[in-house]
């Protein structure tokens, strides 16, 4: 809450006391479906932007998914790893976005006045893609034979139980652990408010780099595609001690 809300509430009120007419806030599309914490905070701070409409317009921008999300498994492919995912990999789907594609939509908001007091779901370009179709693109353009690992959902009940065990339930490690699951779950595109389901045709597209596109000059030789897009020490694995990547 100290940052998705009250930093973010901070930054509003001043750019506001400083005469600014228009906020744009970058937050995510997973709000739709809050059962985190920081989604509840990025929830509360759109509640009260809203609310700020009459006096300094706001846009909210909701991107689906980056690909530094979906490529930590390109390196273990290609040096002859099998490609991981849940379920089936069919369930669970996406509209990746490009961090380029994200900031030239977001500038666009501050000139486009049909983007102003609004909530802008946003996604790449092209069809939204599941696991397997993500993991079906990567062995394609590698040239090898599709191999997956399928890992049961029931894992997570597994993985958490023991994480809630030793590091206790409100502890960060756990809220990483549900956020891991979060992800693996649920699928990053606009929820139709008629069925409750996810849908790719209702989800917005925009830019010009698909994920194809990004892998494929990912791969080329001498590429630093993969490195730059590195979580750092904002990946899962590296707030729960696992990995630095």
């Amino acid at each position: 809450f100290d940052i998705d809300y009250q930093a973010t509430m901070n930054c509003a009120h001043a750019v506001k006391k400083a005469g600014a007419n228009q906020f744009v806030l970058l937050s995510a599309v997973c709000v739709q479906r809050p059962k985190l914490g920081f989604q509840e905070a990025k929830l509360k701070a759109q509640n009260e932007l809203a609310k700020m409409g009459g006096e300094m317009s706001y846009s909210i921008v909701q991107p689906t998914a980056f690909f530094k999300s979906l490529v930590g498994q390109v390196k273990g492919v290609k040096g002859g790893s099998p490609y991981v995912m849940f379920g089936d990999g069919t369930e669970v789907k996406c509209k990746p976005i490009s961090e380029q594609d994200l900031a030239a939509y977001i500038s666009d908001c501050i000139w486009d006045d049909k983007k102003r007091n609004k909530i802008l779901p946003i996604g790449g370009p092209g069809d939204a893609m599941s696991f397997k179709e993500q993991g079906t693109l990567l062995f394609n353009l590698l040239g090898k034979e599709p191999s997956f690992i399928c890992v049961p959902y029931w894992i997570f009940d597994v993985v958490q139980g023991v994480i809630d065990f030793f590091a206790g339930k409100d502890s960060d490690t756990a809220e990483f652990g549900r956020i891991g699951r979060y992800y693996a779950e649920e699928s990053m595109l606009v929820l139709d408010p008629a069925t409750g389901k996810y849908s790719g045709e209702m989800t917005p597209s925009y830019g010009k780099t698909s994920l194809r596109d990004f892998l494929t000059e990912a791969l080329m030789e001498g590429s630093t595609k993969l490195d730059e897009q590195k979580l750092g020490d904002q990946g899962l694995g590296s707030r729960m001690g696992v990995s630095k990547d």
